[in-house]
């Protein structure tokens, strides 16, 4: 087991940046022995801010392969933006560092094949840092599954119900940025589920997908797009480039997947229409009960009907340990302290040299959803076969690493410390 870690960061952006100054350069167990991003000013600004923190300065790059050669690195972390993250990916886990990814969508399954063909060859852990598989109703309803009080798995449901013109794909346009964020550049070119992996990865995780149950096929279906080109005329006014730029994105789509053990997912992609509130709409259905993020209710068969907003009582009961313990010690900032939990969750697998909660193939699983959702779309909704990544190994993987931050059973570790 090791005292401490020392990682290569990559990507300095506004997330990169803000997961870095937020958990990683917190973290006493973790040293940030090398930054790296192509834009000189966020180095210096980078290094400025770990410098303050009291941290050593970390060698500065605008290298990717002088981060990856560097034989000091345990780990590479990368916040790149999403189309450069899975070759950056392939060449360190060759180069045999833990490798860490943040949350996206592929743009092929050539990207995700490759991924894996590098894990097989290598057995290089790769995890995607998918925040929302720690969240505090998420792990509940892992709980409860797990307790079998939800009954038999039927159906679960998530979305990306947010609205991103102003807070992030037009936000910086003109004031500190001279083009619109690079998410922009998808939505013109692109039609798929771009961000799926918040709602589907912690229901992947209730499902038990890869590790006894897999899914098998894919059907999206995509509205037509023009809440972004409106949203452009009102945010950035109509001779913006953006404001006459038709965009193949459709504003919602909607994508069901099937699974070899007989239960459906229903996912919605929802950022570029007006709406009243952001949502994930988590929501598992079984055959004796449901948890509904949209009514903040966990519901078991003999309940009164028309219950809501028994979420924070049910935690009483059905909390999940990581998050009672959480709860105890005070929760730190970061989309309600999940960004913390997932951080360290690969923090403790480097450390113990295990295998990550998220591994290759459920990152894989995950990314392809976006590739698959596009070739769905192009055939007018026509179910796709889902590639099974692990080439029958789901049917009997290898046993569960066990620990506080497991997501395959509920685990109780009072040794790990979660600061």
């Amino acid at each position: 087991m090791k005292k401490k870690i020392k990682v290569g960061y990559v990507g300095l952006g506004r997330r990169g940046g803000g997961v870095l100054r937020d958990c990683f350069s917190e973290m006493a167990d973790v040293e940030i022995t090398v930054i790296c991003d192509k834009i000189e000013s966020l180095l210096q600004k980078t290094c400025n801010m770990l410098t303050e923190k009291g941290r050593p300065a970390p060698i500065m790059t605008t290298e990717y392969d002088e981060v990856i050669s560097n034989p000091d690195i345990d780990a590479v972390i990368i916040m790149t933006g999403w189309a450069h993250r899975p070759a950056l990916a392939e060449k360190a886990m060759l180069a045999g560092k833990y490798t860490a990814i943040e949350v996206g969508g592929a743009y092929d399954l050539e990207e995700c094949f490759r991924l894996i063909e590098v894990y097989e060859k290598t057995g290089t852990p790769l995890m995607m840092l998918e925040n929302c598989c720690y969240g505090r109703r998420e792990m509940m309803a892992l709980n409860v599954a797990e307790k079998g009080l939800f009954g038999e798995l039927v159906h679960c449901v998530g979305g990306y119900h947010h609205y991103l013109p102003d807070i992030e794909l037009f936000a910086r346009y003109g004031i500190e940025e001279p083009h619109a964020h690079y998410r922009v550049g998808n939505y013109i070119k692109r039609n798929c589920e771009n961000y799926p992996t918040h709602e589907l990865g912690p229901i992947a995780k209730v499902l038990k997908i890869n590790r006894g149950n897999r899914m098998l096929t894919l059907s999206s279906f995509a509205s037509k797009g023009v809440g972004l080109q409106d949203a452009a005329k009102r945010i950035l006014g109509e001779d913006s480039p953006y404001a006459n730029t038709s965009y193949k994105q459709g504003d919602i789509v909607t994508t069901v997947i099937t699974c070899a053990n007989g239960e459906t997912i229903h996912l919605c992609l929802d950022t570029t229409l007006p709406r009243a509130y952001y949502s994930r709409n988590f929501t598992v259905r079984g055959t004796k009960g449901m948890y509904a993020e949209e009514r903040r209710t966990l519901f078991f068969e003999g309940m009164k009907e028309e219950i809501e907003n028994n979420e924070e009582e049910m935690y009483k009961t059905y909390d999940h340990p990581l998050h009672k313990e959480y709860a105890q010690i005070g929760i730190k900032e970061g989309h309600d302290g999940i960004d913390w939990l997932v951080c360290r969750a690969f923090v403790e697998s480097v450390k113990s040299e295990t295998n990550t909660p998220i591994d290759a193939y459920d990152t894989v699983s995950w990314l392809a959803v976006s590739a698959l959702s596009g070739m769905s779309i192009a055939k007018g909704g026509m179910p796709v076969d889902f590639p099974d990544f692990t080439k029958g190994k789901w049917i009997e993987r290898e046993p569960v690493v066990e620990g506080k931050y497991c997501l395959d059973k509920v685990c109780v570790d009072e040794n790990t410390k979660i600061y």
